[in-house]
């Protein structure tokens, strides 16, 4: 589940709504990159293939293809698998922690 998550983050990041900062994109880009092309559980594996196809050369009609493709995927990954995913990278210093 944890490609399904990563995948779905570098979906939000093509399609320009993804809030993280600029550090955490490139490292979450990173983490894409280490496991594109692997299967998930639940999210269609020839989304690697799309990602693939526009990362260079986004348009308009191509950032809202990825995001219908990232909404999809959002809604077939559950919010807790989400933020547990989030958290995890955090706890074990992948991503920087958050401070409220």
């Amino acid at each position: 589940i944890e490609i399904d998550c990563i995948t779905s983050v570098m979906l939000k990041i093509l399609d320009g709504k993804c809030k993280m900062d600029a550090n955490e994109k490139e490292i979450m880009t990173g983490l894409y990159k280490a496991v594109q092309g692997r299967a998930g559980e639940v999210l269609d594996p020839t989304l690697h293939d799309v990602i693939g196809s526009v990362a260079d050369h986004l348009d308009d009609d191509m950032r809202l293809a990825i995001y219908e493709k990232r909404v999809l995927a959002e809604t077939m990954i559950s919010r807790p698998v989400m933020k547990a995913f989030k958290a995890r990278l955090r706890q074990e210093g992948v991503l920087p922690k958050h401070t409220n």
